[in-house]
């Protein structure tokens, strides 16, 4: 199959291919695809619902909807979308990492933790998973599991800012305050934010 120049060829050959054989859920899908590309979100849900339309145990397209629910603030969308995506497809380690993160932001966190452990125990390279598993042990007080995920997160990816920062809490909390100071240094060196009053309280523990 010839590779498409750009985005806007992409889109005319899954139109081309829509055209052809309007019942092929993968065309509208790709095509929703190329669309979210251009940045024309309302096109894109549009190409993702026909998706689903011609192919309904399509997960991914579901979990595209999500994450268009989420674009505008929507999470109980998202939420609706990503549980039927894991219901469609058990094993869709995306899909439980998108209703894990959901949660969090709900204040679920033992609803967050248990989607975030589905995530990463089918997909062990999930970075994100992982580093919202370690979030989510922070606010359940859970600090050594959250440093465990944490460092299972930048051993993954050395450079994820916010698995520094989670690290710094739980090292903090564990009175490790030369890790603290190492990973909070690093998050800060990757242009993460860190809360002015815990930087406040790292600096009382410099050398």
């Amino acid at each position: 199959m010839v590779q498409a120049k750009n985005v806007d060829e992409f889109i005319e050959r899954q139109r081309a291919g829509i055209a052809s054989n309007p019942e092929c859920g993968n065309s509208h899908y790709n095509l929703g695809v190329g669309l979210l590309g251009k940045k024309q979100y309302d096109e894109a849900e549009s190409a993702f619902l026909s998706a689903i339309d011609c192919s309904p145990g399509m997960a991914e397209a579901y979990v595209q909807l999500g994450g268009l629910c989420l674009r505008r603030g929507d999470l109980e969308g998202c939420l609706d979308f990503n549980n039927r995506a894991v219901k469609m497809k058990p094993g869709f380690s995306e899909g439980w990492g998108n209703i894990g993160f959901v949660e969090l932001q709900r204040g679920n966190v033992d609803e967050a933790i248990r989607a975030l452990k589905r995530a990463t125990a089918f997909n062990f390279r999930f970075v994100q998973a992982f580093t919202t598993l370690g979030n989510a042990y922070l606010m359940k007080g859970m600090v050594d599991d959250s440093i465990e995920a944490s460092l299972k997160a930048i051993k993954l990816s050395p450079d994820f800012s916010v698995a520094h920062n989670n690290l710094a809490i739980g090292y903090m909390e564990k009175g490790d305050t030369q890790k603290a100071i190492a990973h909070c240094d690093r998050a800060l060196e990757l242009g993460y934010e860190i809360a002015p009053e815990f930087l406040a309280e790292l600096a009382q523990h410099r050398e």
